[in-house]
């Protein structure tokens, strides 16, 4: 025991050592790369929970509080959520704190970029706090956590099509003839790897034998949108290009797969159960990949944003200029240097907010959108539930895309950037 203690402690010293280290060479141009490596490591520490604290948390009497003690698959759900509300709270403090913030003269912009070491550890003492909290808390956050994940869902089809089409305007401005080829050549694979996936799924989730009348809905569906995506694009009263649409069937076609590998180990239809395990382990890691690098783009792209994601203007320096310069004019131009207020390059609200949002999306992956249905607690992210979700956002992607496309025909007297 006394081992054990001496054990733990050197490793909490090491760890704070080099936590205060990484800390204090946190520079204010990497600060965004930072909180994306908070929130990646917040992802590690759920996962890692998940698999070791059941056996801890049930010998903790204000979480097994029940009159028969809940399955291990419900203490594993309960230390994903609890990890994820300290996440979800640290940043939604940081985003309330930082409303209002225009220029780097306001305080609240050295918060933002600095003190790192004081960051992590209140991240590591809300976390700790959230163990000590009544599961009713925890269950109240569950329940908010499936709506602020749909939320998140629909902030990274934005964030993809906003990708999709900065790609495709770079490379059509070039305005030479190997970019456009370039740019023919990715979506005719796009939409081969769209239409050879789905023709791979119709033998994965529908084996013979068995009706699968839905499996084979979800399947032709997402090659009807595809089709649609093409011909919508190439109208010529609409505004539209081939590699969007080839770009958003293949990620249609990859939330199809998800949805369809998160059914249920016992459903016929589901051909992949004999290698349930490992299928459920391999969607989680692409939907954390794809979480993490929704959030690194969001993050990276706010710094050059002119629409939602930056906030509003300041004001001119031109507007101050009678100020600055009433005096004498060399030193007018000094005082101008030093007083002029920078503006802050994106929103950090935003900023925050997305990762608050990310951080109650990981646990419903974790957690598989439910604390209490899967099939058995080896599993992550399978049950109806998960099906239906990635479906509709599926069908969601789908109908922003084409929205985006006959947006301008339906509101003609609104000017769209």
């Amino acid at each position: 025991m006394w081992a054990a203690s001496c054990l733990a402690s050197c490793c909490a010293s090491c760890t704070c050592g080099l936590c205060t280290s990484v800390a204090s060479t946190i520079s204010r141009r990497s600060a965004r790369l930072a909180y994306c490596a908070l929130f990646a490591f917040s992802l590690v520490l759920s996962w890692i929970l998940r698999e070791v604290a059941a056996p801890l948390l049930e010998k903790i009497p204000w979480i097994n509080n029940f009159a028969h003690t809940p399955s291990k698959e419900w203490f594993q759900s309960n230390a994903v959520l609890r990890v994820s509300l300290g996440n979800f709270l640290f940043f939604a403090i940081f985003a309330l704190m930082m409303i209002g913030v225009k220029d780097q003269n306001d305080k609240r912009d050295a918060w933002h970029h600095g003190g790192w070491i004081a960051k992590i550890a209140v991240w590591a003492v809300l976390i700790v706090l959230m163990f000590f909290l009544p599961n009713i808390v925890v269950t109240i956050y569950e329940t908010l956590s499936k709506f602020g994940s749909g939320v998140f869902l629909l902030v990274q089809v934005i964030i993809l099509l906003d990708f999709v089409h900065t790609w495709n305007d770079a490379w059509v401005e070039k305005d030479e003839q190997k970019w456009y080829i370039a740019l023919l050549s990715i979506s005719v694979v796009c939409y081969l790897a769209t239409y050879g996936f789905s023709g791979v799924l119709f033998m994965w989730f529908n084996p013979s034998g068995y009706d699968c009348g839905l499996n084979i809905f979800f399947i032709v569906m997402t090659m009807i949108l595809a089709f649609a995506f093409a011909i919508i694009a190439l109208h010529p009263q609409v505004n539209g290009s081939l590699l969007p649409a080839s770009v958003i069937s293949v990620y249609c076609a990859y939330l199809c797969y998800t949805g369809l590998s998160s059914e249920p180990t016992d459903y016929a239809c589901n051909g992949l159960h004999k290698h349930s395990k490992q299928v459920s382990i391999g969607t989680l890691v692409l939907g954390m990949l794809t979480t993490v690098l929704s959030v690194v783009y969001s993050a990276v792209r706010a710094g050059s944003s002119t629409t939602f994601l930056s906030p509003p203007s300041s004001p001119k320096s031109g507007s101050r200029k009678s100020l600055l310069e009433s005096g004498d004019p060399e030193s007018g131009k000094e005082e101008k240097r030093e007083n002029e207020a920078q503006p802050v390059s994106y929103s950090y609200t935003f900023f925050h907010l997305i990762f608050a949002l990310a951080s109650m999306y990981s646990a419903m992956l974790l957690t598989g959108w439910t604390s209490s249905t899967s099939d058995s607690s080896d599993l992550i992210d399978v049950g109806w539930t998960t099906v239906w979700v990635r479906i509709c956002t599926e069908w969601a992607t789908a109908a922003l895309y084409i929205w985006t496309l006959v947006a301008p025909l339906v509101l003609a007297d609104r000017e769209f950037a």
